[in-house]
């Protein structure tokens, strides 16, 4: 089976020889079950991100390298990568490894069909968090919070970018954010058009590489923007007695 995994970078050079050995772990971890190819996608670095890259990975038949002309948001990467691929189920991947992308062998099967999307979920029951600094996790799981009252699938994490997707259903939405939220706003989106979203456990840890590049004022603001607009959107469908589509 045909999976492209989407790594999008923004100045994480001094990342990229560990997200080489761990993309090498997954392969070897997959090789078995599915036909992997790398999409990354260089989101206007400003450090040696795109020459190292090109070292590191150019000359490797499955992989594929894209760079943004500025940087556009960790969501307008992601979106790039998935009009890239070639394949129907798409997976997006941290540079920094917080998730292990070996732990993709257990979210994969769980792309099963009439489900668009499998998100990692540390913050479910069966997951773990290892070292992350609290203020982030409080950013998460308060978010996580609000969204279980909007949405109609309550789910545990809904900011992890560690996932699978089916590629057309998400190149199908109309999604308005480019940044960390785009991540939020694509399961949103999802939900509201009767989409099945499942999660999966998973184990995130601590960036052991470079350094986060989230504006947490900025992603504040952002969660209850879109929350409103969520909300909404999901007056108007009551009204209109329709669900939401692009």
């Amino acid at each position: 089976m045909g999976v492209s995994v989407v790594i999008p970078c923004f100045n994480e050079e001094i990342a990229l020889l560990h997200l080489r050995d761990r993309l090498l772990a997954m392969l070897e971890v997959l090789r078995e079950s599915y036909d992997i190819h790398l999409v990354f996608v260089d989101d206007g670095s400003t450090d040696g991100t795109w020459s190292l890259l090109n070292r590191l990975f150019d000359a490797h038949p499955k992989c594929t390298l894209i760079r943004q002309t500025g940087n556009l948001g960790l969501g307008a990467a992601i979106l790039a990568g998935l009009k890239a691929a070639t394949t129907e189920i798409v997976c997006s991947i941290d540079a920094d490894c917080t998730y292990d992308p070996c732990q993709l062998d257990r979210l994969l099967p769980m792309l099963t069909s009439g489900v668009d999307l499998v998100t990692g979920s540390p913050h479910h029951p069966g997951g773990s968090v290892v070292g992350v600094p609290r203020w982030r996790l409080f950013l998460s799981k308060s978010a996580s919070f609000l969204y279980r009252f909007v949405l109609r699938q309550e789910l545990y994490t809904y900011t992890s970018c560690f996932r699978v997707y089916r590629r057309g259903a998400v190149l199908k939405l109309e999604l308005k954010r480019r940044d960390f939220l785009a991540v939020a706003e694509l399961i949103g989106k999802l939900d509201l058009q009767g989409s099945a979203v499942v999660e999966c456990p998973t184990t995130l840890t601590c960036r052991a590489h470079g350094v986060s590049k989230m504006k947490i004022a900025r992603v504040l603001a952002g969660h209850l923007g879109l929350l409103l607009e969520l909300i909404t959107l999901r007056v108007q469908q009551a009204f209109s007695g329709r669900t939401y589509t692009s």
